[in-house]
């Protein structure tokens, strides 16, 4: 899954995942469709959920706190390879750049687990989505020195990333 604006196929383009905060959620986020095919209602009292995905931060973008996130599927005809390097803002040569942006990830302290993810460098929003209904959380990811070498990184700046292929 790639939070972009490379191609929004129609129907696919609600970001959603696990509640932030609840440990048994899956890690990886997904697209759902705007035109869903629904189930049977279900009373079972154990079950996984699907929440909407949120950003949590204005580091990107003024106003964007708690407004919901689209998704984009990132597809390429022209390569076998298409990789997210975080921590770069420019493919290495001779790979192609298919877009660039920010590492966003879950807040660290939150008991669900996250992924994280390359979100454009200028973030969409949903049309419709801006309450705090919380779920599936987006932050920016800063370095942390320690294990992770200071310098080259250095402490509490933002990731970049960046879409590449060959």
């Amino acid at each position: 899954m790639n939070i972009g604006k490379l191609e929004i196929k129609h129907g696919l383009s609600i970001a959603a995942g696990g509640y932030y905060n609840n440990p048994g959620r899956s890690s990886n986020p997904i697209c759902v469709p705007h035109d869903p095919d629904l189930g049977q209602v279900s009373h079972e009292s154990t079950f996984g959920a699907v929440f909407g995905m949120e950003y949590e931060t204005n580091d990107f973008g003024s106003n964007l706190q708690d407004k919901d996130v689209p998704c984009a599927v990132c597809r390429v005809s022209h390569a076998s390879t298409v990789l997210m390097i975080p921590g770069k803002s420019h493919c290495y040569s001779g790979w192609k750049t298919e877009y660039g942006g920010n590492l966003m990830s879950g807040y660290h302290a939150h008991a669900g687990a996250s992924k994280y993810l390359c979100v454009d460098s200028i973030p969409d929003v949903l049309e419709a989505g801006s309450r705090d209904d919380n779920g599936y959380l987006l932050y920016g990811v800063k370095a942390y020195c320690g294990s992770l070498k200071c310098p080259p990184y250095v402490q509490d700046t933002l990731f970049k990333c960046v879409v590449c292929s060959k």
